[in-house]
């Protein structure tokens, strides 16, 4: 058994061929996805977090609001640039997002990716220390908010209060119980997946990854995963980890399925540099008829190897082409390989 929810970057544009025009078409039409998703039985709604873009960017009051509307379905990112962040701050936000929500936060947080605009986090006020990088600086700002999800006490109170104060120093507020065991780390490397088994999250995998052997991209990944729940077990956790992999599968069922997606052309993993210095491997694309769909995910190593998958949509062909997207894999594709 698999949980699968769907992953949408949040895209919009002011084409006459878009549904989502504005920002404000792709913010309420994602909750209304969440609450379709829901109702058609999936498991998670996650968003991608990009800044300077017609994307999706600020994630709390979306997650927020997607909580005050649903009941059920796991409500996360996939995910923040915590080179963005300021920590203190996001455990405020994110508390608040977890209580409105019943505890169905699960936050995927990473150092992050190429962005719109040179050093993006600069503007946003923050910049690594003397002798460190962009990287540094997106994984010490994840380590203190990891840190202060404890919910322990840090700050000195005021003798003289405004209010009453609990006995103690004094910890952020809202605090909510248990969230930080529903952190993830976007892995882009081996290296990085270690990393966070090491510090206790969650791994969240995405369709592209450093090309550090050479071999397919679904074989890497299923290693780097399995490298992960090494490193987990090694570090002596006392509840078991969680697994995400990402990927844009399409059941052909209808003459809408083969119009947008019947001549993909993305059947084959792709390489890449995300960086100057950084070879990447992209994950194909899988679309054709649900019985095809079948035999091609059943040699997909690291979706075997995860507990959770996650279908990236194509967010700007709205929201009932991407429900029906959603309901073709968990209909017609998901119970033969076991995975419902």
């Amino acid at each position: 058994m698999k949980k699968i929810g769907f992953l949408s970057f949040g895209h919009w544009t002011p084409s006459p061929q878009s549904q989502t025009r504005s920002a404000s078409d792709t913010l309420l039409q994602s909750i209304e996805l969440a609450v379709a998703a829901e109702q058609l039985g999936a498991d998670g709604a996650y968003f991608r977090v990009h800044h300077f873009a017609r994307q999706l960017a600020s994630p709390f009051p979306l997650l927020a609001a997607v909580g005050a509307k649903t009941h059920r379905i796991e409500i996360g990112t996939a995910v923040i640039d915590m080179r963005y962040e300021n920590p203190l701050y996001m455990v405020e936000d994110a508390g608040s997002a977890d209580l409105i929500a019943g505890g169905r936060l699960q936050l995927g947080i990473s150092r992050g990716s190429p962005e719109q605009v040179i050093d993006g986090w600069r503007y946003f006020g923050y910049r690594p220390a003397e002798g460190q990088s962009d990287a540094d600086l997106g994984r010490r700002h994840a380590e203190v908010f990891l840190d202060l999800l404890r919910g322990e006490g840090f700050a000195e109170p005021n003798p003289q209060p405004m209010f009453p104060n609990p006995p103690g120093l004094l910890r952020i507020e809202p605090h909510s119980q248990g969230l930080r065991e529903r952190i993830w780390w976007g892995a882009g490397s081996n290296a990085t997946a270690v990393w966070a088994a090491k510090l206790g999250m969650n791994l969240q995998s995405s369709t592209l990854k450093n090309d550090e052997t050479g071999e397919a991209f679904h074989v890497q990944q299923a290693a780097q995963i399995r490298s992960f729940r090494a490193a987990w077990k090694e570090a002596g956790h006392s509840h078991e980890p969680r697994v995400s992999v990402s990927r844009s599968i399409f059941a052909l069922l209808d003459d809408r399925d083969r119009a947008y997606f019947g001549r993909s052309g993305e059947g084959e993993d792709q390489i890449g540099f995300i960086d100057p210095r950084t070879r990447a491997i992209f994950g194909r694309s899988y679309a054709a008829e649900p019985e095809v769909l079948i035999e091609q995910l059943r040699q997909d190593e690291a979706i075997a190897e995860a507990d959770t998958l996650l279908l990236t949509i194509p967010n700007q062909l709205g929201v009932d082409y991407c429900a029906h997207a959603i309901e073709a894999i968990l209909t017609h594709v998901a119970p033969a390989l076991g995975w419902r």
